[in-house]
């Protein structure tokens, strides 16, 4: 990462998104698509207690993106999911997925105990590895990472 590149709370759609959507589609992704369509629908906004969505901005320009929502695929409302990460491809290999990931990580810790996530390739999955998280043999998760208290009545780390 550079000074300039920033990561900050999205509230409302860049226009920059088309843009990453089209770049993830290129590359036969269809998760950006999904964002988009979900939160134009008002499916999922990340504004539910516990979730957001981060944007990666690098002198302005969006360069990638990713988000936290409760995992719909557990009972217990303490489990967070990590979603829809992307990278340019102009902007890998700079530390933003890595970024995104720690601060989406200590944004869940104040309210999960758990992240889990779903990835379809070998390349994410490897990432996701080297970002602390675990394999895990799950039909609604390929890898988890627990969240353990930094102290007493204190938050998740």
């Amino acid at each position: 990462m550079t000074p300039d590149t920033t990561i900050t709370r999205i509230t409302a759609l860049p226009p920059e998104l088309d843009t990453l959507e089209v770049l993830a589609a290129s590359e036969g992704f269809n998760f950006m698509a999904r964002l988009l369509a979900e939160w134009r629908s008002g499916a999922n906004r990340f504004d539910k207690p516990g979730e957001c969505l981060l944007g990666a901005f690098e002198e302005r320009r969006m360069i990638g993106i990713g988000g936290l929502t409760i995992d719909p695929y557990l009972p217990a409302a303490d489990a967070g999911r990590l979603r829809r990460l992307y990278v340019a491809p102009s902007a890998r290999r700079r530390g933003i997925g890595g970024a995104l990931v720690d601060a989406l990580l200590r944004h869940a810790s104040g309210r999960f105990r758990l992240v889990r996530l779903t990835t379809d390739t070998q390349a994410g999955a490897d990432f996701y590895l080297r970002c602390g998280f675990s394999q895990v043999d799950d039909d609604s998760a390929t890898h988890a990472k627990p969240l353990t208290w930094t102290a007493p009545g204190t938050m998740y780390r």
